[in-house]
């Protein structure tokens, strides 16, 4: 017998959490979108009730790519038909060439606009970002059927797509309905599992960033989505090899610690629970079409070493004496935006999109007088705001020791990178987001260059020397 558990929200029946998360279903009940939730062991044969349950009179047209509709998508599409819920035939993208491309939103709206049927999105990451956007533009809400534990986007706010050459977050609504079937989830192949891992454990950077805007006055933490991510965001990274070889508890706790932050984004309509400066590299190398052997790393492999370049960069800014540092020199030195804007043109002077590293960067450039009082405050509060960052971050070594156990990329090889191109990307990525994190922080204080020379030194963290 299935031993999913079916937590749902609003109605004449109150939520049900049978042996399921009290977290998740507390969450779900706040939820702006997101209605039903089926998580565990033969949650997918609730799909049709969960469909019937919150589209009332509708019927579904299902998505996939031609690798999740043989994993998943094919029973889905069975188990609607047999309920006479099945509108029309699936739509199945082919999975060797799809990607999160604008394009391919252009062609689910032109099929969408053809019919009032609910969207039913069978897959992980790119399936459930294009459908999310597609249904948006064209009226409705949809069902995600998750395959894999491979990021937290599955009911998140906002979905991440590349339009004219440049990755952007476009506001939608999260699914209506969520389903997760813990044994396909198990089933899934391990890289997916370790890239859903990866971008779990960007949170621990992530929320040291939030720490650092909430510190100086820039962006206050949100206690709900904060604490949705945070507390039990260490018991769920807790056991990597468990996790790679499909431990139930493993892949479970990752599964529901991943849709809390999706939960969490949902309710503050912001990535800001989720992402930080690891994340800005991410988008940067997608923007920068960043391949290793002919195809894009996943989201989270990516995130994954950007997370180690992060945790790297914080560990040398902490040895920094910054309540010591020279508040007029650095006010004095600061650059007007005409000769920021001359930076980027030259910094990004082989990139086709420059549009926005101008856009993001000069949305949140202070003028000196801004500067002046945030690095005051920053003089004030360093002792203790570097004391509870130390709380929040994990040591360098850590986060790769347990990359390693969970079968994701630790060194820049593995996902095409070198060195240099490593270097030049702290640089950029500051640039490719508004969001206050730990680049900006080294930036306003003057102290970017001298930690990269320290990371990219011979035994620095980034050496190519032992």
């Amino acid at each position: 017998m299935p031993s999913a558990s079916v937590h749902s929200s609003g109605g004449s029946k109150p939520p049900l959490a049978t042996g399921g998360s009290q977290r998740l279903a507390a969450a779900l009940a706040l939820a702006r979108d997101t209605k039903a939730l089926c998580l565990g062991s033969g949650a997918i044969l609730h799909t049709a009730a969960v469909f019937s349950a919150q589209f009332p009179g509708k019927r579904a047209h299902l998505v996939a790519d031609s690798t999740t509709y043989a994993v998943a998508g094919r029973r889905v599409q069975a188990i609607l038909s047999a309920a006479g819920l099945s509108g029309r035939e699936p739509i199945i993208l082919p999975a060797a060439s799809l990607a999160a491309e604008y394009s391919w939103i252009e062609q689910l709206v032109g099929c969408l606009r053809t019919h009032d049927l609910i969207p039913v999105a069978v897959g992980s990451g790119t399936i459930n970002d294009l459908v999310k956007l597609a249904s948006h533009l064209t009226g409705r809400t949809y069902l995600c059927v998750g395959t894999a534990a491979s990021m937290d986007g599955y009911n998140a706010y906002g979905a991440s797509i590349t339009r004219h050459g440049a990755k952007q977050t476009f506001n939608c609504p999260a699914p209506k309905a969520v389903i997760a079937d813990s044994d396909i989830l198990r089933a899934a192949p391990s890289a997916l599992t370790a890239s859903g891992y990866a971008d779990l454990q960007a949170k621990i950077t992530a929320g040291a960033d939030w720490i650092l805007a909430d510190e100086l006055g820039v962006e206050p933490i949100a206690p709900q989505a904060w604490h949705l991510v945070q507390d039990g965001l260490r018991a769920a990274l807790a056991d990597p090899a468990g996790a790679r070889a499909g431990d139930p508890a493993a892949v479970t706790a990752l599964t529901d610690a991943l849709m809390l932050v999706g939960f969490a984004m949902q309710g503050l309509q912001s990535s800001r629970p989720a992402s930080g400066a690891e994340h800005q590299f991410s988008h940067l190398w997608d923007m920068e079409h960043l391949t290793y052997e002919g195809a894009s790393p996943s989201h989270g492999f990516k995130v994954g070493v950007a997370t180690l370049a992060v945790a790297s960069l914080y560990e040398a800014l902490l040895h920094q004496p910054l309540d010591r540092i020279d508040i007029d020199d650095c006010c004095a030195r600061w650059p007007d935006w005409s000769e920021i804007a001359r930076q980027i043109h030259t910094l990004f002077g082989d990139a086709d999109f420059i549009t926005t590293p101008l856009t993001e960067t000069q949305a949140k450039h202070p003028s000196r007088e801004v500067l002046h009082a945030q690095l005051t405050r920053l003089q004030t509060h360093w002792p203790a705001l570097r004391a509870r960052l130390q709380a929040q971050l994990l040591p360098t070594t850590e986060l790769r020791r347990r990359l390693q156990l969970v079968g994701a990329p630790v060194t820049l090889e593995a996902i095409g990178l070198t060195r240099e191109r490593l270097r030049w990307s702290f640089r950029r990525a500051y640039h490719i987001r508004r969001r206050f994190t730990v680049l900006d922080l080294a930036v306003r204080t003057a102290q970017l260059e001298n930690c990269l020379d320290e990371l990219f030194a011979p035994g620095g963290c980034w050496s190519d020397q032992p």
